[in-house]
């Protein structure tokens, strides 16, 4: 397709291509694991499905045109794309990250890689200036989520790419709360995109999936060895799951856009609720930085009640009705979450009370349901 049509046709026509046997305007869903051979070596660009399939190359395809990139690769999920971007490191590299990073990356970070000789030194990035002081010859890659999880922080990706490109670092940011159709790093010169898919891409909370987006060649064949040799790759089924999803990501995210609009303002205004961190509030630390390389804020929001107690907090936490508990976030559905327990639980207390991530912090995945619905929600559970 033409590289130049807008976000929303790009959405709908992205990788895909009618079934040349059938004519079928869906990709099939290729289950295979093997694919004949004319003769040793000789084949149709298929030789394993671990190393490629064409239902995933169609998802792929449809990856790197909405995020305006040359390439990408899909992983078996988000932590699988981020892992295989460590991997391109080596023992002795050190790694500038978000102090406030969504807690399964941190324990990925923490965890497993650093016991292999990689440092990850976290840093506020939602000031640039803060990132300098930290590069030394050993740093080989900056890692920032912008807006951050789940305290909405925003860091300016075109003033950290100049600073990466500047000492030769490589800049990867994870644009899974923003996805394709608020935000495109490439475009602000990150070297690598990074998506949890099983939230706003695939859309409907029945897929797990990670993808990765770049424009060079180079990073391209690297990341590719690390997903072939590696093997977190996914399936057929999880891929064609995902394409579907991505045709009906504009209209999802103007809802949840909408939906988040609405519900963080009443958040704002009510009597019990202390705090509401939501990007698009025009007092919000860095909303300039969010108006300028965002096209909307997105339904993702946390707040935390004046009575700012684990008690109060799992009142609400488990009286609402529309608003499920639960893991995760980007489904059409809406969700409520307790990071302190739940998605941050990995991270030590202390280090969560020094970024802002207090015990009684709630997250919200606002969905596409009516909104007044969902206010209604809160303000009973609220009281």
């Amino acid at each position: 397709m033409n590289n130049n049509h807008k976000l929303a046709t790009k959405l709908i026509h992205a990788g895909a291509e009618p079934d040349p046997s059938t004519g079928a305007i869906m990709t099939p869903i290729y289950q295979t694991s093997t694919y004949v051979q004319s003769a040793p070596g000789v084949n149709k660009g298929y030789e394993y499905a671990r190393s490629q399939n064409p239902t995933r190359k169609a998802l792929e395809d449809a990856y790197a045109i909405i995020e305006n990139a040359k390439h990408a690769l899909a992983f078996s999920s988000g932590v699988a794309a981020t892992d295989a971007v460590i991997k391109l490191l080596a023992p002795g590299d050190e790694v500038i990250c978000a102090h406030d990073m969504y807690g399964g990356t941190y324990r990925l970070f923490t965890k497993i890689f650093e016991k292999f000789g990689i440092k990850f030194l976290p840093c506020d990035t939602t000031d640039a200036n803060n990132i300098t002081p930290l590069i030394t010859a050993n740093t080989k890659l900056i890692w920032i989520e912008t807006p951050t999880n789940p305290l909405m922080n925003i860091t300016d990706i075109a003033a950290v790419s100049a600073i990466a490109k500047a000492h030769n670092v490589i800049l990867c940011v994870d644009n899974t709360f923003a996805s394709p159709y608020l935000q495109n790093p490439l475009d602000m010169g990150a070297d690598i995109v990074m998506h949890s898919a099983t939230k706003y891409l695939g859309g409907h909370s029945d897929v797990i999936q990670g993808a990765l987006m770049m424009n060079s060649d180079d990073l391209r064949e690297k990341l590719y060895f690390i997903q072939k040799s590696c093997g977190a790759v996914p399936g057929p089924m999880d891929c064609f799951l995902v394409l579907r999803g991505i045709k009906t990501l504009g209209v999802r995210m103007k809802a949840h856009c909408e939906n988040g609009e609405k519900i963080a303002n009443y958040l704002r205004i009510h009597p019990k609720v202390g705090k509401v961190y939501w990007c698009g509030f025009a007092d919000h630390h860095n909303h300039a930085i969010a108006t300028k390389q965002m096209r909307g804020f997105g339904g993702m929001m946390s707040f935390v009640l004046k009575d700012d107690s684990v008690e109060a907090a799992t009142k609400v936490l488990c009286s609402t009705k529309l608003f499920s508990l639960a893991e995760s976030l980007g489904g059409v559905e809406s969700l409520i979450n307790h990071p302190a327990s739940m998605t941050h639980a990995s991270i030590p207390r202390e280090e969560r009370l020094k970024v802002g991530l207090v015990d009684g912090l709630i997250r919200l995945s606002i969905g596409i349901e009516d909104a007044d619905d969902l206010i209604e929600d809160l303000a009973n559970a609220i009281g």
